[in-house]
């Protein structure tokens, strides 16, 4: 069984050494895991039933694996081993790519599953901001939602390890970035190697062989693995324990770091995280939060709204990136990128509006004052910038960017009539909510509640 309080690593990109246990990986050799939890299939909980911690998971297979050629086709320095106790032996790795990218790291103090810091919600003195904190309270995702992705997370990278054994397997995306909903699916990402993958050749094949690890070891347990073929491919899965789909991609670096960029802004003034929250329901009920039909994916969704709160007369949020750029640097090692959101100190700001006037201002902002056809989001400068003349960024109606690698993360949005649905609703919804203040016109009840 695993104990209830997690390590604090579990916000902390999860590279927290594997449990104390005789491990040895990719040599034949047994694998003890009397101290791990073990899988068993579950049926499907309501909300209110939430998986307990000290569930007993059979273990995933035989402890006897087969040789395979994965080890060769992904190689990795053999030079200058170290470990640290209770970690997995790792190789010393030097690139100017990501440094020390999955060297062995010490042992990070025990401490209960936290937040980066303790932070109240903002008291609401008026009907349409505590609507907007209902929202939040009811959908936001709870610490026993992200619990049970963690012991999914923790089980697989001890199987993938099985293949690659100087891999991690880092959760990332609205699951971790304090912007995640009870709906929310899973992301995560392998890191097999230092340098950068191949997206169309190299990271296919090494999904290739996850799945098939997925479909003949862990059938009984995994739900549903599909390679899909994307720009930066994934093998989508259900997870039957817990009741998560899961989103896993190889080597996407940047989704690492914007993660704990995001936390950051998260937990750093407390009316991000509700304004946020409810502006994706808020898109998701009108049919423009979906990357894969030509509208805006959630992360571009979370960028538009620290932009907004950065640019106000007088800004909520300022550039982390700027104000703290050691900390934010992308070439950080990333067994310290997860610190940063517990070393930031909050933002104070002047500006004292309530949340129900800061969702109107959101929806004013994009549909009236910002100018689509020539500017572009940029929360790492904390203002609208020219936009760029790059292939990335022609034809494309909406520009916000990458944070970190500069691209253009609503290239989705290609096509005219999605573009002008978009803005359409923006609009419609501006007019309706400062017609009547109530969260129900733009936002019903219903919609949220179901979660």
């Amino acid at each position: 069984a695993i104990n209830s309080s997690l390590p604090r690593t579990l916000l902390s990109g999860n590279l927290s050494p594997i449990p104390a246990q005789s491990l040895s990986y990719g040599n034949g050799s047994p694998i003890q895991t009397s101290t791990s939890p073990v899988f068993r299939g579950r049926k499907r909980l309501s909300n209110e039933q939430n998986v307990p911690l000290d569930i007993k998971r059979q273990r995933f297979h035989s402890p006897h694996h087969e040789s395979t050629v994965a080890n060769q086709t992904v190689p990795l320095s053999d030079e200058r081993r170290y470990s640290a106790p209770g970690s997995v032996t790792l190789p010393l790795l030097h690139s100017y790519y990501v440094p020390d990218l999955v060297r062995s790291v010490p042992p990070f103090r025990e401490a209960p599953f936290s937040e980066p810091r303790e932070i109240t919600l903002p008291v609401a003195k008026d009907e349409l901001s505590q609507q907007v904190l209902n929202v939040f309270q009811v959908c936001q995702q709870r610490t026993c939602d992200l619990k049970k992705k963690e012991l999914c997370r923790s089980q697989l990278q001890r199987e993938i390890q099985l293949i690659f054994p100087q891999s991690r397997l880092f959760l990332v995306g609205s699951s971790l970035n304090g912007f995640g909903t009870r709906s929310s699916d899973g992301d995560l990402c392998l890191v097999v190697k230092e340098e950068p993958v191949n997206q169309k050749t190299e990271a296919r094949y090494i999904l290739s062989l996850v799945q098939k690890h997925f479909c003949t070891r862990l059938s009984g347990y995994i739900e549903r693995p599909q390679l899909i073929p994307a720009k930066v491919p994934i093998v989508k899965f259900r997870d039957k324990v817990s009741c998560v789909e899961f989103d896993l991609n190889v080597n996407n670096i940047v989704g690492i770091r914007n993660t704990f960029l995001l936390r950051t802004y998260a937990y750093l003034e407390s009316r991000v995280r509700p304004l946020v929250l409810v502006v994706k329901k808020w898109a998701s009920h009108h049919e423009i939060n979906d990357a894969s039909r030509g509208t805006l994916n959630s992360y571009s969704l979370v960028l538009m709204v620290l932009h907004y709160l950065q640019t106000l007369p007088e800004p909520i949020l300022p550039s982390l990136q700027k104000n703290y750029p050691e900390s934010f640097s992308s070439s950080m090692q990333l067994h310290l990128v997860h610190q940063a959101p517990f070393t930031i100190p909050p933002y104070l700001s002047k500006n004292r509006s309530a949340l129900g006037d800061l969702l109107l201002g959101f929806l004013k902002y994009y549909a009236t004052e910002f100018d689509w056809s020539s500017q572009m989001i940029s929360v790492r400068e904390a203002k609208a910038l020219p936009r760029p003349d790059g292939v990335e960024w022609r034809n494309k109606f909406i520009c916000v960017e990458e944070p970190f690698d500069g691209t253009n993360t609503a290239r989705a949005v290609h096509e005219k009539q999605k573009f002008d649905m978009i803005k359409d609703e923006f609009l419609k919804s501006w007019h309706r909510l400062k017609s009547k203040r109530d969260l129900n016109s733009i936002l019903p009840f219903k919609s949220y509640y179901a979660e």
